[in-house]
């Protein structure tokens, strides 16, 4: 592998893949305004457009009225859009479609680089839910259904857990999240919003709202040799049907995947979330964002330890 090729102009890629990410260049969206929390009232109007947007797969726009940049709002919305999304709808008893009665599987985490959180003046990283119907086994041909606005691939390490971790007063140490690890596997995170300008949603941290802007997860190779491995030191390859992209790195993920994986039972602890044995945990891009369109196909090299790889339908 190598971090030294380019992305091929010619075909109209860049490091970001197609540039089919709305008007806003990247790291350019406006901060809004408002820096006050919402009400209870408007975390609960959010919250029903932004759910209301994911069950009729459709695009939404979020009033100027109901834009802030007050982090507690964004961490209220996102876990009310959950339990709204967890909540079946009278009339529809087909189960695992978005808006029936979703089953939460797991855990994934935006902006786990400083990098990230720097472009897009985040406060912290991003927490968001992995739902079972999204997690797909490698080589999948992922539906068109599946996607509102985006489909941007991030290469990342996702752990699956194998003990629970309950809500509670004590914090998570590193030593105990590796004790809970039963496997590492690569993974493809495939981001979505229901907002039509992703970076330009940055200015009220749009995708943070709209579950960390997790859609999808394609799982690799699983190992559980990984304790001796290098994972910061761990690269991965990127490639757009058959085009390299970009390289990265696990030390993107916090320094090290399993200090973002500590970070993020540490943060379903506080928020009163247990994180459960057989829960998937993505641990935040390595390569930062690559967006691809229906029909292409995305692989991701992680050398010793497999190749992941879905298509677009």
């Amino acid at each position: 592998m190598t971090g030294a090729r380019r992305p091929d102009s010619r075909l109209g890629l860049s490091d970001r893949g197609r540039p089919i990410h709305g008007p806003t260049p990247p790291g350019q969206g406006v901060p809004c305004p408002r820096q006050s929390p919402l009400t209870g009232a408007e975390v609960a109007e959010v919250a029903g457009i932004i759910a209301a947007g994911r069950r009729g797969r459709h695009a939404v726009e979020l009033p100027e009225r109901l834009r802030t940049r007050d982090w507690g709002s964004v961490i209220a919305v996102l876990l009310t859009v959950d339990e709204v999304l967890c909540q079946p709808e009278r009339g529809q008893p087909e189960r695992g479609q978005p808006g029936t009665g979703l089953a939460r599987a797991g855990w994934k985490i935006g902006a786990a680089s400083e990098e990230v959180r720097r472009a897009e003046r985040l406060p912290s990283p991003s927490p968001g839910i992995i739902y079972a119907h999204t997690i797909f086994p490698n080589g999948a041909r992922l539906p068109a259904g599946l996607f509102i606005n985006y489909r941007c691939c991030e290469c990342e390490f996702a752990f699956r857990l194998a003990r629970d971790f309950p809500a509670r007063a004590e914090p998570y140490t590193e030593a105990d999240a590796r004790a809970g690890i039963d496997c590492l596997f690569p993974a493809l995170e495939i981001g979505d919003c229901v907002f039509p300008d992703w970076y330009g949603s940055s200015g009220f941290y749009g995708t943070c709202l709209d579950n960390g802007g997790g859609a999808a997860l394609v799982t690799g190779p699983e190992t559980r040799d990984w304790p001796d491995l290098d994972l910061p030191g761990a690269r991965m390859d990127a490639f757009l049907n058959g085009h390299y992209i970009k390289s990265g790195q696990g030390r993107a993920a916090m320094g090290h995947p399993v200090t973002s994986l500590t970070w993020m039972l540490n943060w379903a602890r506080e928020h009163g979330r247990a994180v459960r044995a057989g829960d998937i945990v993505s641990t935040g891009t390595c390569t930062g964002h690559l967006f691809a369109a229906p029909g292409d196909t995305i692989r991701a090299d992680f050398g010793p330890l497999g190749v992941v790889e879905a298509r677009f339908a």
